[in-house]
């Protein structure tokens, strides 16, 4: 009995421990990657690209957004392989070091008018550099935290992951905040813009000290121990067996995000430039609503993995959706009255229930897809590719759109309602996918 107690409680030490250093590492990553996205709508397009038309400056500014998530799937394939051989621990040093390590140096960056075409050729060199860290940084942070978890409770010891994004977004937004409040928007855009960025600096010290007393994923160990012989191997790189053993995966993947980043990027990066330029309110209003919605995920975020757990995890997609649709057009009709109650109030309808009900379920529903042995390159490389397609271009898209539209949004909206109506439509179709390892998984309930 001592003996069974004592190796629970090491289990349950290793787990809170796998899942303190996943968050820590993904709000890094997060603040990093979500401060590009919020500089971007309010200071790039006059730094970065002053000599263009205003409409194809900020088409140029969330050009250089998107980038970064063009070099995601190939961080998810590197660091993914390397993940699945060596472990999932030393990658996710060298992510932190990346994404953080970029991110100051954009801090340091010369304008355009200082080294002409020079600067945004640099910006987009090290918003790929970004990309390709964060790439690497979800699949392992996922698994870490998935695969010491509990059977039970592996939505909610993940759940960190997702909970640093709420962090990290609202770190971004909090430190743009107070620094546009103290120095003013024109100083922030003159200058003021850089100290967010050099301040990455300390979020990374913080992180490498956590990990460096972080523990190899128990699963993985186990797996290295009855890893086949050299002759029995079939392929000698893991991406190639998760797209073999589950092809259809990355399909439910990139479906179950589409919710998750519409919402979320069209919330807090399209809509405060939208309101800015188009609408010209202030950007305090946006930036608010982002601190809001990123403490709200603090607690939302568990307490859906917790309801997950219980009672299963596609039920929070099918949900998560079917708000997001309906939230849609009234959110756009909001903005264009101007309305600050009812922006909130749908802005949480959006972020933190459409958005937080999906993506609390993301990280074991996506590693459970795949193997041990190829999921950190199966689920990572995933997630990756959903984060070009639904994600790091939506802004521009929606610029786009609205161009389209001579100005109106009524496109936008309609690319939101479709994005989380086919998150709905297929975790409703997805009852029995999972991998043979984990079919008493509350995904097929």
């Amino acid at each position: 009995m001592t003996s069974s107690s004592s190796l629970h409680t090491t289990q349950e030490k290793r787990a809170r421990k796998a899942a303190l250093s996943s968050f820590i590492g993904a709000v890094v990553d997060w603040y990093d990657f979500l401060l590009y996205g919020i500089v971007a709508a309010l200071v790039f397009k006059q730094q970065f690209f002053p000599n263009i038309d205003p409409t194809m400056g900020t088409l140029a500014a969330f050009a250089t957004f998107g980038v970064g998530f063009l070099f995601r799937p190939l961080g998810g394939i590197v660091f993914g392989h390397f993940g699945d051989k060596l472990g999932r621990k030393k990658m996710l040093f060298l992510t932190v070091f990346l994404m953080g390590g970029a991110t100051v140096f954009i801090g340091l960056l010369p304008t355009f008018t200082q080294i002409g075409w020079w600067a945004p050729v640099l910006l987009v060199t090290l918003r790929a550099i970004q990309g390709f860290a964060v790439g690497g940084e979800w699949g392992g942070a996922a698994l870490m935290a998935v695969e010491n978890a509990p059977t039970t409770k592996k939505a909610f010891y993940s759940s960190g992951v997702q909970i640093g994004y709420g962090v990290g977004l609202m770190l971004a937004s909090g430190c743009v905040s107070l620094i546009t409040l103290f120095i003013g928007e024109d100083g922030f855009r003159d200058w003021g813009w850089r100290i967010p960025f050099l301040a990455s600096v300390i979020l990374v010290a913080f992180a490498v000290w956590v990990r460096s007393d972080q523990e190899e994923s128990s699963e993985f160990k186990q797996q290295q121990q009855h890893k086949p012989k050299p002759q029995e191997k079939i392929s000698r790189f893991p991406i190639i067996e998760a797209v073999k053993h589950n092809p259809k995966g990355f399909f439910y993947i990139i479906a179950l995000r589409l919710a998750e980043l519409l919402s979320m990027y069209l919330v807090t990066t399209f809509a405060l430039n939208y309101s800015t330029e188009k609408l010209h309110m202030s950007s305090q209003l946006f930036l608010n609503i982002s601190l809001m919605v990123g403490a709200i995920s603090c607690v939302s975020i568990p307490f859906f993995a917790m309801l997950a757990d219980r009672f299963g995890r596609r039920r929070m997609c099918i949900i998560g959706g079917l708000i997001g649709a309906a939230a849609a057009f009234p959110f756009f009709l909001a903005l264009q009255n101007g309305s600050v109650f009812w922006l909130v109030i749908l802005s949480i309808l959006l972020a933190n229930l459409a958005h937080d009900m999906v993506v609390s379920v993301h990280q074991p529903i996506f590693t459970e897809l795949f193997g041990t042995e190829y999921r950190y390159s199966g689920a990572g490389v995933g997630y990756q590719l959903a984060s070009i397609i639904g994600g790091g271009f939506t802004p521009f898209i929606a610029t786009g759109l609205i161009f389209l539209a001579h100005g109106h949004w009524i496109f936008v909206a309609i690319y939101l309602t479709v994005g989380c109506l086919l998150t709905s439509i297929v975790a409703a179709c997805m009852k029995g996918q999972v991998s043979s390892k984990t079919v008493n998984s509350p995904l097929v309930d």
